[in-house]
């Protein structure tokens, strides 16, 4: 999804971490995925009860961004950095959620994107760049070691390229929206091919495919085209539970999916593409 030459973007919705070791440990969250409080809960305890400054990492504050990103304010060409193209994508994204939450009288609640490489202590716990792009509902900070873009071509056999980018952080905030919305505290995510946590995944993909049909009215994208769309929906495929089993155990079993087989996150990203309606994403009473 190309951003518009010339746009201003807002790296102030950006926490760079690079270069600031966090000492990682994969703990969940996944592909595309929610990082839970996996150790606290190993322990016996009751997520619902960390405060939510708990176990939190280093904080970039107003000031203290890196200079790589804040080159991206101005950057004439921000197409040709990925990290200026994620600024893009990630204002774009929470232009449109402002926009949705307001004409439901509601006041959306914007929550920042970090950078970071190799490991990143969150409110979550700490996590490895093995855990994938991830969001902490207990910060509500949105995840992403930016080498996870080579990674899913490279290893996931996606096709990589912007809108499968782009795909990856709608899906995030696709997850704070939820937050926002009260999903996530839901409970019994569970797993299997109709569990709450496939469907809640499912609900995100459906969300970023609402944001993609209406990304061009916030005033930082392009229009789409037919090559970029077959981005996204080749992402979507390579990160299917199904896929990753398939390509990881050489079988595949429904029982342990926790985010839904290909066909499904394809089928859910063109339901929020092709209508444009959040209120279509409603995968909790839909037939899988």
């Amino acid at each position: 999804m190309t951003l518009r030459r010339g746009v201003r973007l807002n790296p102030g919705q950006i926490r760079d971490l690079r270069g600031r070791r966090g000492g990682g440990i994969a703990i969940g969250g996944g592909l595309g995925g929610i990082l839970l409080v996996a150790v606290f809960v190993l322990l016996g305890g009751n997520p619902g009860d960390v405060p939510l400054d708990a176990l939190a990492g280093e904080r970039v504050g107003a000031g203290q961004q890196s200079e790589r990103a804040e080159e991206c304010r101005t950057v004439e060409n921000p197409q040709g950095r990925r990290d200026c193209r994620i600024v893009g994508y990630v204002n774009s994204v929470q232009e449109y959620w402002t926009g949705v939450f307001a004409e439901g009288g509601d006041r959306y609640t914007e929550a920042d994107t970090a950078f970071f490489e190799g490991g990143v202590s969150t409110s979550c716990g700490q996590a490895s760049s093995a855990v994938g792009p991830f969001y902490c509902p207990a910060d509500g900070v949105v995840y992403i070691d930016l080498g996870f873009f080579d990674q899913l071509e490279t290893q996931f056999g996606a096709e990589g390229g912007e809108l499968a980018e782009a795909y990856v952080i709608a899906h995030e905030y696709g997850h704070h929206v939820q937050s926002l919305l009260g999903v996530l505290q839901g409970g019994g995510r569970g797993a299997g091919a109709e569990s709450r946590a496939v469907r809640t995944e499912l609900q995100a993909d459906c969300f970023a495919g609402a944001w993609a049909a209406n990304a061009v009215e916030t005033g930082y994208l392009e229009p789409l085209t037919r090559e970029q769309i077959g981005q996204a929906l080749s992402a979507a495929e390579a990160v299917g539970d199904d896929r990753i089993q398939e390509r990881t155990q050489g079988q595949v079993n429904p029982e342990t999916w926790t985010h839904g087989s290909a066909e499904q996150r394809q089928e859910w990203f063109l339901a929020g593409l092709e209508s444009g309606d959040p209120g279509r994403c409603n995968t909790f009473e839909a037939d899988l």
